[in-house]
């Protein structure tokens, strides 16, 4: 494990981020491509991965076999953390990389071992939980009380990663209207007027990449 601590004197400090960025014991750098699944859902949840770049797309599939945009993940998250609460679990949703992307995999064990042992790691891990959770209410309540327009606003000003740490994403990849439309729980031809709207009043752009400003916030805020 030498390569996840740092000397200071002749004590070895355990570091986190050195733990995310390198394969080792129970480690698998992955590299993936666009439209590549990570996991599905049904098969067991055996891995924690976090996500170095890209994005990532959670869905899920109900039994008529129809499918819904979970959640859009970027560099910074976990996914499949559900696998620490017991083993053969199965998985509730499928990852598929939106964007090339690099991730880290961690086996179930040395997971949950290096949770118990490290509480550098715990910290971490604990603080990104505590910020899904939050978001999981927010996304509550934007899906209870917010109109479809600004459910939409609130979706691409999260893929533009405002709000989170360092610069926002202004460009960010590619994304299909049903994608959005998935996420914002509204049709495909909803999603594309809004955008129009959006596109005509300035707070994005769209020609091959789609760019967002931070104007966009003008559409939550405004009541």
């Amino acid at each position: 494990m030498a390569i996840s601590v740092k000397s200071v004197g002749r004590k070895l400090i355990f570091s986190p981020e050195s733990f995310l960025a390198r394969k080792g014991t129970g480690r698998t750098l992955l590299d993936l491509q666009q439209g590549e699944k990570i996991f599905a859902q049904g098969e067991e949840s055996n891995a924690v991965f976090y996500l170095h770049t890209g994005k990532v797309k959670l869905a899920v599939v109900s039994k008529r076999g129809k499918e819904a945009t979970i959640a859009i993940l970027s560099s910074g998250d976990f996914l499949g953390e559900e696998c620490i609460a017991a083993a053969q679990l199965q998985r509730k949703a499928t990852a598929t990389a939106l964007t090339p992307a690099t991730l880290l995999k961690i086996e179930r064990k040395e997971m949950i071992r290096v949770l118990r042992e490290e509480h550098a790691f715990s910290e971490v891990f604990v603080a990104f939980m505590l910020a899904r959770n939050a978001r999981i209410q927010e996304d509550l309540v934007d899906q209870l009380f917010n109109s479809s327009e600004k459910r939409l606003a609130r979706a691409l000003l999260l893929l533009a990663q405002f709000g989170k740490e360092g610069a926002p994403e202004t460009v960010i990849p590619k994304i299909s209207q049903e994608t959005l439309a998935e996420m914002v729980g509204t049709t495909r031809s909803r999603v594309s007027y809004f955008m129009n709207r959006f596109r005509k009043l300035g707070f994005i752009e769209y020609n091959g990449k789609l760019s967002v400003h931070s104007s966009l916030l003008n559409v939550i805020l405004h009541d």
